[in-house]
């Protein structure tokens, strides 16, 4: 799998930055939340394409982090979250059950 974990707000700056060169996926998971848990399933099981970079949250363990990405793309926290930030830009959000690779990457292109 290409998924880089996010665990630092040094590393939120780069995928900030490299929004502009080509699309940055951030995953947000709950480690409590058992629809999180199919998400990340079903996210993980797809191949991701060199598009698109893809980072995972553990927003248990970062939920300052997860805080900083709802303030700095003015999205309002869900649990499990996907956000599609491209030119430094939120363009598409998505969370729970409505998550599906095949959305991100229509969005992406």
């Amino acid at each position: 799998m290409g998924w880089t974990n996010l665990e630092s707000e040094e590393m939120l700056n780069t995928i900030h930055q490299k929004s502009f060169e080509k699309p940055q996926l951030i995953f947000k998971h709950s480690t409590r939340c058992s629809i999180s848990t199919v998400v990340k399933n079903r996210l993980f099981k797809n191949e991701t394409p060199d598009t698109v970079d893809f980072y995972y949250l553990d927003l248990i363990a970062y939920r300052h982090i997860s805080n900083q990405i709802a303030e700095r793309y003015q999205v309002t926290h869900e649990s499990p979250q996907v956000l599609l930030i491209k030119d430094g830009v939120c363009i598409f959000h998505e969370s729970h059950s409505a998550i599906y690779m095949e959305d991100i990457l229509e969005k992406a292109s």
